[in-house]
């Protein structure tokens, strides 16, 4: 993993073609080289996997998350794990273009897809900088940006700890994060419903939209060991948040977690 920008056009957009898999649970097994691994293969085909997988709920989530971020002009937002840039594009969009954001992601190829594609209503580059870096090591001055978020990222850092603790030195006093993360359902009957479809139908839905369905397996099975919204609250709380408070999204499929620096 590099700590710099790169530019977009001076690696080759695609890694090798290894399937092993990362480590599903949180904390210092997981290898961080495999998570880059294999969000570079499911890089094709990672935003139609997504919008197919999520029943399209994926886009009114990163809504939710943009609206409490409130982005404003002038500002510099840090959207880390940001991938294609949906979430990246979104801030750009509500910001009237006025806020510098920069979408920053370990794996090039995810990058490389997302510049080379507008998003709703945002033209590629406006108010957007893509930087190739690793989320735990941030490449940029203490106390620089406004805000931070994270969407669906956080569960593949190999210590979520250490990554909102650079995420929060980063952040000027006062800024926000904005932490957007697959959840624990909060109706029983629901959360048997869903873990099933998590086990079964995932990874199978997985085999025909995705551009590498085997990572899937591993994308499930973290969701599953993931902590619930009081749990990760009471993490963020000890890395140099406060007033952290989170709303459950669609049954608490995935929660929005909030926090001022």
């Amino acid at each position: 993993m590099t700590s710099t920008d790169r530019s977009l056009t001076d690696r080759p957009a695609v890694l090798g073609a290894d399937e092993a898999l990362p480590d599903p649970h949180s904390g210092p097994q997981k290898d961080a080289a495999l998570v880059q691994q294999m969000f570079d293969r499911v890089a094709p085909r990672y935003d139609l996997a997504n919008a197919v997988l999520s029943l399209g709920q994926d886009r009114h989530w990163r809504r939710v998350a943009v609206a409490a971020v409130d982005p404003k002009p002038g500002e510099v937002l840090l959207d880390v794990a940001a991938g294609t840039g949906p979430l990246s594009h979104g801030l750009a969009a509500a910001s009237g273009d006025g806020a510098r954001v920069l979408a920053l992601d370990f794996s090039y190829p995810m990058l490389a897809a997302g510049a080379q594609r507008e998003s709703r209503g945002v033209p590629r580059g406006s108010g957007l900088a893509w930087l190739n870096a690793d989320g735990t090591r941030l490449p940029l001055p203490d106390a620089s940006v406004d805000a931070v978020t994270i969407a669906f990222g956080l569960r593949n850092l190999p210590d979520v700890a250490a990554g909102l603790r650079e995420f929060a030195r980063v952040t000027k006093p006062g800024g926000r994060l904005a932490v957007l993360e697959f959840s624990h359902p909060t109706w029983r009957p629901f959360a048997e419903v869903y873990e099933r479809y998590l086990i079964g139908a995932l990874p199978a839905i997985a085999k025909v939209v995705s551009s590498a369905p085997a990572a899937y397996r591993y994308l499930a099975e973290s969701i599953r060991l993931w902590p619930d919204q009081r749990e990760l609250a009471a993490t963020i709380a000890e890395q140099g948040w406060s007033g952290v408070r989170w709303k459950s999204l669609t049954g608490g499929i995935v929660a929005l977690h909030h926090a001022r620096r």
